[in-house]
């Protein structure tokens, strides 16, 4: 599947371990899947907010942001930036001032978490008010950011917009050998 924007290229991520490549191959991936749906907001949207109760888009990007920092220094224990050098430094930023500072922060982390070995990614560490693996904290974390995700292509589609392919096809995009499990024929090919 082909982006039409890559922020962190493939040649941009560190090599580590085969056994744990995919924490940074996947970091990277999911980082640039967040952008991409964030790439389809327009600034005037940021103050959407599809009822009363919930977030708005820019809630929802500012959250992600500073949270994905607790995640990382607080649980994890990476180095991380001061959370006041976090977001853009406009009031009002732009959706590119959030995906800037998204994307910087995350090709921060990827030699930190490229130069983790099997001791540091199993070691258990705090997390709220319990305590696991730092691994499992990692994998929590990308759940966390593909809720977020999900939430502003939510957003994305109440106002109408175009929204595009995370992990496959949507409404709006798709391409030639897209092959989506949405029959009980398509669901029953591999079965012998």
């Amino acid at each position: 599947m082909e982006y039409p924007h890559t922020y962190i290229p493939d040649h941009d991520v560190p090599r580590t371990s085969p056994v744990f490549q995919h924490i940074v191959d996947t970091y990277a991936s999911e980082t640039n899947k967040l952008a991409s749906v964030w790439q389809e907001l327009q600034d005037h949207q940021l103050d959407f907010r599809p009822h009363a109760r919930s977030s708005s888009l820019r809630q929802i990007l500012i959250h992600q942001i500073l949270s994905e920092r607790r995640f990382f220094a607080e649980f994890i224990g990476l180095s991380e930036p001061p959370p006041e050098s976090l977001l853009p430094p406009e009031e009002a930023a732009s959706v590119r001032g959030y995906i800037e500072r998204l994307v910087t922060l995350a090709r921060a982390r990827l030699p930190p978490l490229a130069g983790a070995d099997q001791a540091f990614w199993l070691t258990e560490v705090p997390f709220f008010d319990v305590r696991r693996q730092r691994i499992w904290v990692f994998w929590r974390r990308v759940l966390h950011t593909a809720h977020h995700r999900a939430q502003v292509g939510v957003c994305l589609r109440i106002l109408e917009d175009r929204v595009p392919a995370t992990y496959g096809p949507t409404a709006d995009v798709t391409w030639t050998g897209a092959d989506p499990t949405t029959t009980l024929d398509a669901a029953r090919r591999a079965q012998p």
